[in-house]
């Protein structure tokens, strides 16, 4: 027997609601839409949906909008069925259904993130822990201690004991064969970065060897200190090295996937920073091409460098990609519809409703309060008394009667512009809630398991009785 879906929702919303189930076609699953009979989806509580929801025999998940403010654990245990929140959009409803009738699973991965820390050897301990820290958080495996070239660290020994000390795995990264020696004797897990000439350096020691070519773009040498770790039976991870655009870019892509023919179990390492760092490009695109690249070639480590104020956020974007990869590759799909954090400027849907499903919903509205929504014609704004489109933020302003209401004219004019720009770009805009801009910047935690607080409007109104 199929899975039985049953959706929750409210008048308002019910129209789009079966518009788009509809338009999924034949599913692995049947469904059936249940309206709590309030006006607005978002506005159910617990308590409604326990007084009013009847669930059909068979029911096997209950799906409740994003936006609905409780605790659907409770809800499932009440009910003795699982309760899921759903997108916060309607539109967003196939993507998140995915394969099977199931949203992606991006709990796992398997490549490996080096996060380098460039100017350790200038840090004082409680800098290098505090960054160390914050690495992990970002989704960091392995904290890399670069060394800097003619630059004393003379407290690497202790940097790396005590980082391991705090359960971090470390790696040490220098051309100086006396730093790599220091860092080995203190724990260090890995070494970076060794050649043919340098091997016996790990010889004494439990650490693991990260090794390049000897000569720059040479795959003879790492063939020949690969072929030398594995007689010494060594646990090694090789890097042919990826080096920046027009300066054997296409040539290095072309060795990774040489020394992947070669040696078809090697465990291999890719430093994305030449390419994230030194290309003017958002690097969320570069990212998630090379960890494509990774993904085919089974490349499991990759090292990560924020030199540049413009890959500030390279960890985190390391770590979604490998996710989205991961589950990509495993569904044997194209990486999109499994997240949005990499899309950062552009959404592939930034409308969630039509024109046409605006009007409705304007038609429908009785009260003066303004709602604010973008379509592909421009803003639209509207409330009982009219309902007005532009693509200029300025010109709507003047025809919403609020300049005598100081703190009402603030929030419409923030929310204006705000949905101006989503509109120029073409990003999702939702009223009273900030543009999401992906990985790129945290977003304000939000508790869905309670009623929003009033808004800017509300609060000023409250404040002035």
């Amino acid at each position: 027997m199929a899975d039985r879906f049953i959706f929750l929702t409210g008048r308002l919303a019910r129209p789009r609601l079966e518009k788009v189930l509809a338009g999924l076609g034949e599913t692995e699953f049947d469904w059936e839409i249940i309206d709590t009979g309030v006006k607005i989806a978002a506005l159910m509580t617990e308590e409604i949906i326990k007084r009013r929801v009847k669930l059909p025999e068979g029911t096997s998940q209950v799906i409740v909008p994003g936006r609905f403010r409780g605790e659907p654990e409770r809800l499932g245990a009440h009910f003795g069925v699982p309760f899921l929140r759903g997108p916060d959009e309607v539109a967003d409803l196939p993507a998140f259904l995915g394969r099977e009738g199931k949203p992606p699973d991006l709990s796992r991965h398997d490549l490996r993130i080096f996060a380098e820390i460039v100017d350790a050897s200038e840090l004082s301990m409680e800098a290098l822990v505090s960054r160390a820290k914050a690495l992990s958080v970002a989704g960091a495996d392995v904290i890399d201690l670069g060394c800097l070239p003619d630059t004393p660290f003379p407290h690497l020994g202790e940097a790396v004991q005590a980082l391991k000390a705090l359960g971090f795995a470390v790696s040490v990264d220098s051309a100086d064969i006396e730093e790599l020696r220091e860092g080995a004797k203190a724990g260090a897990d890995y070494l970076l970065s060794l050649t043919e000439h340098t091997l016996d350096l790990v010889h004494d020691y439990a650490t693991v060897p990260i090794l390049i070519p000897s000569i720059p773009g040479d795959l003879a040498s790492l063939d020949r200190a690969m072929e030398a770790a594995e007689k010494k039976g060594l646990r090694f991870i090789a890097d042919p090295v990826l080096d920046p655009i027009h300066f054997g870019f296409a040539a290095s892509l072309q060795r990774f996937a040489e020394t992947r023919r070669r040696w078809p179990d090697a465990e291999l390492l890719m430093g994305t920073g030449n390419l994230t760092e030194l290309t003017d490009a958002d690097s969320a695109g570069l990212t998630a091409a090379l960890l494509g690249f990774c993904s085919e070639l089974s490349v499991q480590n990759v090292l990560v460098v924020n030199v540049s104020p413009h890959t500030n956020r390279t960890v985190e974007e390391h770590d979604l990609a490998r996710r989205i990869m991961f589950a990509a590759r495993t569904d044997g799909s194209l990486p999109r519809n499994y997240h949005p954090g990499l899309l950062q400027v552009h959404d592939r849907r930034p409308f969630p409703a039509s024109v046409e499903e605006i009007e409705y919903l304007a038609g429908e509205v009785r009260d003066a309060n303004f709602r604010i929504m973008t379509a592909p014609d421009g803003i639209h704004v509207f409330n009982s008394k009219g309902h007005f489109v532009a693509q200029d933020a300025f010109e709507l302003f003047p025809k919403l009667g609020v300049e005598a209401d100081g703190a009402h004219a603030f929030y419409l004019g923030a929310e204006l512009m705000k949905a101006e720009i989503a509109w120029r770009l073409g990003k999702r805009y939702a009223q009273d809630e900030p543009l999401s801009w992906g990985v790129a910047a945290p977003e304000p935690e939000v508790d869905r398991a309670r009623l929003a607080e009033a808004g800017h409007t509300l609060r000023a109104k409250q404040k002035d009785k």
